[in-house]
């Protein structure tokens, strides 16, 4: 896998085909697992981590139903390379700034990831596009069982899987859907909802996770601890808060349609305007305004442009993105200039959408 192919793919997550996905984008589970035979990555010496990163590949590419699994280098990469995995959710930002052996996994589909040497050896992931945290949980508890019958896993009766941060102790999972919520932050109702779901248990971070702010509206809502708590338990307990969630936000979206309507197609349209029109923009403005875009697609406020088009362009005019299609570094006014040329070009000037006031 060419990661210069893979700036024009479609990830899984991007497609906007999944239940419920005009407000949940994606729906993700990761394990955290640990090799018994070695020390937790913060006590590991370099040769630790060359041994667990070899010996992980060498098992995995070995087992037959894995064979389609391409590792890539991660310490090898560019910078460039690096953040442009951290773009399309692949590995993390701490993964990609990390030091020594490391690596990642990555199926044809996107769906599945496999980081070796992050803050545990494994951190195992799966995506799916919109609300489908059954399904998930389907695949990556298949594909655990199939890494486990090759590696040995550090494991304790009584508190489970060992992990190197005390809150992923026990099932070593992490369960985070992805939701867009524009209507709940123009209503300005965005923060009584996170202070309801932290009261729960449940913890509100932006697009790429932990240590991020929020763009795009674009929120991740996952639980907070494992310790004591079934697989089950943890997939009941973000599942069945989402639907309560995306309820607030339709309901904001009917109150924006019945009462605002005005302003509502004011903001849709200059946003959609703007996208079409700028010279140079911003990567956060950017977002910005593809939000406001995506909820009037949704909103029946856009026609002749869908969903999955718009879910392409939040990450292909993020910076490494660009920079892998132009085929070249750029710096940041360069990036802005490029972007919105970028912009031009996919949504058509001269006769692709238009904003229509129903």
């Amino acid at each position: 896998m060419i990661l210069d192919d893979m700036a024009n793919r479609c990830g899984e997550w991007l497609k906007g085909c999944g239940p419920e996905s005009d407000i949940v984008m994606s729906s993700r589970i990761r394990l955290a697992r640990n090799l018994a035979d070695y020390p937790f990555i913060r006590r590991c010496t370099d040769i630790d981590r060359a041994n667990i990163e070899s010996t992980v590949r060498e098992r995995l590419t070995n087992k037959a139903e894995l064979k389609d699994l391409t590792f890539i280098d991660v310490a090898d990469l560019q910078t460039l390379d690096r953040q442009f995995l951290v773009e399309r959710q692949l590995i993390s930002r701490e993964h990609a700034n990390s030091d020594g052996a490391r690596a990642v996994a990555i199926d044809q589909q996107e769906r599945l990831s496999l980081m070796v040497n992050e803050e545990d050896h494994l951190r195992i992931q799966v995506m799916k596009s919109g609300l489908d945290l059954v399904g998930a949980w389907d695949q990556i508890n298949d594909l655990d069982d199939r890494i486990e019958s090759q590696l040995t896993y550090a494991f304790h009766p009584k508190l489970g899987y060992l992990t190197a941060c005390p809150t992923n102790v026990g099932t070593g999972m992490r369960v985070s859907v992805l939701v867009h919520l524009p209507a709940l932050v123009i209503t300005q109702q965005i923060e009584k909802v996170f202070r309801s779901l932290q009261k729960i248990n449940l913890v509100v971070r932006g697009l790429y996770g932990e240590g991020t702010q929020a763009m795009g509206d674009f929120y991740q809502v996952s639980n907070q601890i494992t310790l004591g708590k079934s697989e089950n338990d943890l997939i009941d307990q973000v599942g069945d808060v989402i639907p309560v969630v995306i309820d607030y936000e339709r309901k904001a979206r009917d109150f924006l349609i019945n009462e605002k309507q005005n302003d509502l197609f004011e903001q849709v349209s200059r946003a959609y305007g703007t996208l079409q029109n700028a010279q140079q923009i911003s990567s956060e403005e950017t977002m910005f305004l593809l939000s406001r875009v995506r909820m009037g697609i949704n909103l029946g406020l856009i026609g002749d442009l869908e969903i999955p088009e718009v879910n392409q362009l939040f990450i292909r005019t993020q910076p490494a993105h660009l920079q892998k299609l132009r085929h070249s570094e750029l710096d940041t006014d360069e990036r802005n200039v490029e972007r919105a040329n970028y912009l031009h070009s996919q949504l058509k000037l001269d006769g692709g959408a238009e904003a229509s006031n129903n």
